[in-house]
């Protein structure tokens, strides 16, 4: 079965952020000079599930991550922290610019239109 069946059978959108591993990231960091925004959740956060369902399937925000960001994902439940990163909570943001060096750390779970004014102000 082809990709496009798969995710219309899995109700999952077309438009939502596509994410990267950390190492992909750094990757596309790399290549493109995109700050990196990093996702920082755990399997099982309630507020994490509603940032990727509420906020992150959308389609207009998903667009302006993608053209300004390298995103990124990090699962607590499989991954560990590095680069100076630390969470007092999940879901925690960190921006990153392309010389690793953290923009802005943007704790807990935010509207669409919170997260829309935030990514439009980082640079």
């Amino acid at each position: 079965m082809n990709k496009l069946a798969l995710l219309l059978l899995s109700g999952l959108t077309l438009w939502g952020v596509e994410f990267h591993t950390y190492k992909e990231g750094l990757k596309i960091q790399k290549q493109t000079g995109k700050i990196m925004m990093i996702d920082i959740m755990r399997t099982g956060c309630h507020y994490c599930e509603k940032m990727e369902k509420n906020v992150f399937q959308d389609k207009e925000l998903s667009a302006l991550i993608e053209k300004k960001f390298v995103p990124v994902k990090i699962n607590l439940a499989d991954e560990k922290l590095s680069g100076g990163m630390h969470i007092d909570f999940t879901p925690t943001f960190y921006f990153i610019d392309k010389k690793g060096k953290i923009i802005k750390r943007l704790p807990g779970s935010w509207t669409i239109e919170d997260f829309k004014f935030i990514a439009k102000k980082i640079k």
